[in-house]
């Protein structure tokens, strides 16, 4: 897959990237966002259309994909880590309960 990107930032104000393959957990992924290319190595195994976070979040900050806020972190996320229901709560689709 050389040459071909691994990884989507679908919009320059996402704090988040997409996995467009399965990616494991201690390499690293070239992200292009907000005009730069970065080098981020993976906290986590990522499974294709799964999230990581392409910076530090912190406990109680939305996540940003799409430019917009999908969900708030329950706990702190590290540049590189697995963005998924483990830490994050929906802002769509929640019915009454936790």
């Amino acid at each position: 897959m050389a040459g071909k990107s691994k990884v989507i930032v679908i919009n320059e104000k996402d704090n988040v990237a997409t996995a467009i393959v399965p990616l494991k957990a201690g390499s690293t992924v070239s992200v292009e966002t907000q005009g730069r290319t970065e080098r981020i190595k993976l906290l986590s195994t990522i499974a294709m259309g799964h999230k990581f976070a392409v910076q530090e979040i912190a406990k109680g900050v939305d996540v940003i994909k799409y430019g917009e806020p999908i969900g708030q972190t329950t706990a702190p996320i590290s540049r590189g880590e697995h963005v998924h229901v483990h830490n994050v709560v929906s802002h769509r689709g929640r019915k009454g309960g936790a």
